[in-house]
């Protein structure tokens, strides 16, 4: 069996797998909850499945985040796209190489995120965006490195209901037949069907920063039931005024069958947050 798949075995060993994402520094620098790097370690909960971030942050803090028996798989993003930088209002889905996946595996990753982008508006610019991830791509699995593909659409703030299902739906077909192993992406209507459209796992991810971390818990609670194979938090669990039980919450209803309010009374969590700061940053 492959370095890969012993990984992705590991990874889905306990039902659907939960990654933090706090990658974020990449594209906005220090935004909330992420403004002290420092800091981060003792906001995460080591029973988590996997821990997405940059090279640099991987760099200085992945020893207190990866280095016990049971740490969650270190999950390193190597490319970078314009697409992401929200505080600049960029949009045109240009995308480069920011480090191979020889840095990313070297540096302790255990799998990459690649990310693409098409319908940008330019076909040589789409062409391109998927040569560099077929590139990446290859690279990784040359080294025994599982590949989480991200489908991220250029305009997805302008598409409505039904373009942005269209576009995932395809989307995410295209990042299988690319050769990802796993693919994260925007959780839509009729998420079922586009499921069903794509032999690779999906992961749903969080988005924008919901009202409170009981409302985290029943968007979970959803994307898991409408058949993602997992999800990606980011804002929704850093910016939270409870970070590690909010954690622990999602493993209970995601792994262990508690419902979104048992498991928010059981581990303390607010209903509503006293503080709607940043729930868009």
């Amino acid at each position: 069996m492959k370095n890969s798949n012993l990984l992705l075995s590991r990874f889905f060993s306990t039902g659907p797998a939960i990654v933090i994402a706090f990658d974020h520094g990449m594209f906005d620098g220090p935004i909330r909850g992420l403004d002290r790097v420092e800091e981060l370690p003792s906001h995460i909960y080591p029973g988590v499945d996997g821990l997405l971030m940059s090279p640099g942050m991987l760099r200085d803090i992945g020893p207190r985040l990866f280095g016990h028996r049971h740490s969650p798989i270190a999950i390193v993003r190597i490319n970078w796209s314009t697409i992401y930088c929200f505080a600049w209002n960029y949009h045109s889905g240009d995308t480069v190489k920011a480090f191979t996946p020889q840095e990313a595996l070297q540096a302790g990753a255990q799998m990459v995120l690649i990310s693409l982008s098409l319908q940008t508006g330019s076909q040589p610019q789409d062409a391109r965006n998927v040569e560099i991830f077929r590139e990446l791509c290859g690279q990784a699995h040359e080294l025994g490195l599982p590949v989480l593909g991200e489908y991220f659409p250029v305009h997805e703030e302008n598409l409505n209901e039904e373009q942005m299902y269209q576009e995932i739906k395809i989307g995410t077909r295209i990042l299988y037949e690319l050769g990802a192993d796993v693919i994260k992406t925007f959780y839509t209507k009729n998420f079922q069907d586009i499921v069903s459209g794509c032999p690779a796992p999906i992961l749903a991810l969080g988005g924008k920063r919901l009202a409170s971390d009981l409302e985290a818990l029943k968007y979970a609670r959803q994307q898991i039931s409408s058949g993602a194979a997992g999800i990606v938090f980011g804002r929704n669990v850093i910016q939270s005024p409870q970070p590690i039980e909010l954690q622990k919450a999602l493993i209970a209803v995601l792994k262990e069958g508690l419902t979104p309010d048992e498991a928010a009374k059981k581990f303390g969590l607010q209903k509503e947050h006293q503080n709607a700061y940043a729930l868009h940053q």
